[in-house]
Formats: structure tokens, C-alpha cells, sequence
């Protein structure tokens, strides 16, 4: 918690809450630093927002009015949303820059924001860089009223288990039907085709990115660990640089005291701060500005 008495923290807090300007000229700085044109996409961690298609729709907003020639550099933070979504960001950025497409990630990069880079051309990312596994999550109602996401895969394999116990229970059967009767067979189909869906399109745009002289089955074995909730046992689990090295994928490692870094962490912490109070997404470069507003409470 920062002191708000602090004369230091007070002067910190007052850039943070001015209007882009600061933000956009660490973007300019970036800019010419990379020696082609960058925008940045922040959703909150905080408030409960998604990748969506409306952000794709910014997103183009914005490139339309670029000059992409020398490429686009797309700085990603966000724990994730719709992997649909995420495919079409991914499409929209190959477009406007003729494929010559990278991200960067200066902090999370989780489920869907993870399938955004994996249609990129290269990822940069520091030692504390994190990306996340991919598999579908579900948004069921709890006990306490609330909802919490669960892992569409622990869903199908419980609801296996029990139909599975079930057709073998040689004495009282009613225990597992009692409990089967809170599984909707259609939802687990649909939460099976999700899965199949998520693997296909992860495969989709690393043939035709990162790894397009790789087979589709050795592409799927290779990101095992990003589909696979068994290899990863939670969805929250970071994946650095080095694990994603290994699985083939295009990573470059940039050494967070470098000079690029260092403009690279300062945008993170100050777009990071503005989605986590002012706005619940955010859009920039160095000459735009897109914020969406925090739900309402309740909403």
C-alpha cells in the first residue's frame, strides 16, 4: 500500500492520473527504440473484464491509422477473455501489418492473452515475463452466490468418473445418479468441443506463424503444457521464457535492466495503475487514446 503522505508517492500518483501524455511519450521512446510503431493493450486484472470482439474492433480502430511498413509491436497484459476474441486481435494484427507481427509482454499475458502471442511472429519477454496455460474456463455459480471460473476440463473428467462408476457399481446405483443429476450432458459436449476448439486454433496460428514447417500433431505435442491441465495442475501457473523456448515458439529473452526494458516496465506499471482505477481497458499509442470504463457495481 503506497503513502498518500508521502510527498514522493503524492508527486508519483499525480503523473499516473494526468492524461496519456506521459504513457505516449514512453510509447514515442519505444518507438524509436524498436524502429517500428507500437501499441499498447492493457485489461484489468482488477475488475472483471475480457478480451473481447469489441477490443479487436479498437484495436483495428487504431491501425487504420497507422503506417505499419517496418511492422507492429502490440505490448500485451491482460488474464485472458474469449479465445475467439483472441483470434480475431491475432488476425487483425497480421493484416494491418503484413504478417510482420510481434509481442511484447511485460508482466501477464494469461489464457487468451496467451493465444494472442502465440499468432504473433515473436514474442519478447523478460525472466518475469509470464504467460499461462489455455485450456477453456467455465463461470459457475458458487455456494456463497458469487461466480468463480473452473477448469472445463476437471468438469468433463468428474462427470467421466462418475458415468464411469456408475456403469460398474454392482450394488446401489442411486448415490452416482443423484450426483449426475447436477451435469448437463449437452454442456459437457459443448465444453468438449471448446477444448477441441482451443487446441485447433492454437495449432492454426503457430502454422501459420512460429512454426509453419511443423505438422499440426507435433505442433499440439509440443505446446502440450499450454493445453494440457494435468501438466500444468493450475491454470494460474506462470510459463517463462525458458519453457517456451523449449516448446519451439519464437521467444526473445531481453534482460530486464536493459535500456528497452526499462521503458518497457515503467508503461507497464503506470497503463497497469490506470486499468486497475480509472478504466478497465486500455488502448494507446503515441498519438491515440482508448479507454473502456470500469463495470458498475453490481453489473
Amino acid at each position: 500500500m503506497m503513502d498518500s503522505s508521502n510527498p514522493v508517492v503524492v508527486k508519483l500518483l499525480s503523473e499516473i492520473k494526468q492524461s496519456p501524455e506521459i504513457r505516449q511519450a514512453l510509447l514515442r521512446e519505444l518507438e524509436q527504440h524498436r524502429g517500428r510503431r507500437v501499441v499498447s493493450y492493457f485489461t484489468s486484472f482488477r475488475f472483471p473484464v475480457l478480451i473481447e470482439d469489441g477490443d479487436a474492433e479498437m484495436i483495428e480502430g487504431v491501425l487504420q491509422k497507422l503506417d505499419l511498413s517496418s511492422g507492429l509491436d502490440l505490448i500485451v497484459n491482460s488474464p485472458g477473455g474469449d479465445i475467439l476474441a483472441a483470434e480475431r486481435v491475432v488476425n487483425v494484427c497480421r493484416t494491418y501489418s503484413g504478417g510482420d507481427f510481434e509481442v511484447i509482454v511485460p508482466g501477464k499475458a494469461k489464457s487468451a492473452a496467451t493465444m494472442i502471442c502465440l499468432g504473433a511472429k515473436r514474442i519478447l519477454l523478460s525472466d518475469t515475463s509470464e504467460l499461462g496455460p489455455i485450456d477453456p474456463q467455465v463461470l459457475l455459480p458458487q455456494e456463497d452466490g458469487r461466480f468463480a471460473f473452473v477448469s472445463a476440463w476437471s468438469i468433463i473428467e468428474s462427470y467421466r468418473e462418475l458415468l464411469k462408476q456408475a456403469v460398474q457399481c454392482e450394488g446401489r446405483i442411486e448415490p452416482f445418479l443423484q450426483q449426475l443429476e447436477r451435469y448437463d450432458a449437452r454442456l459437457i459436449k459443448e465444453w468438449e468441443r471448446d477444448r477441441a476448439l482451443t487446441g485447433d486454433i492454437a495449432v492454426q496460428l503457430l502454422k501459420t506463424g512460429m512454426m509453419p514447417n511443423v505438422g499440426p500433431k507435433r505442433i499440439k505435442d509440443k505446446i502440450n503444457l499450454l493445453l494440457d491441465p494435468e501438466a500444468t495442475k493450475s491454470h494460474g501457473r506462470p510459463i517463462y521464457w525458458q519453457r517456451l523456448q523449449e516448446m519451439g515458439l519464437r521467444v526473445e529473452h531481453v534482460d530486464n535492466r536493459s535500456e528497452l526494458w526499462q521503458l518497457v516496465f515503467e508503461l507497464h506499471t503506470r497503463s497497469d495503475w490506470y486499468v486497475s482505477n480509472y478504466a478497465s481497458k486500455l488502448i494507446e499509442t503515441c498519438e491515440h487514446h482508448f479507454e473502456v470504463s470500469p463495470p458498475e457495481p453490481g453489473r
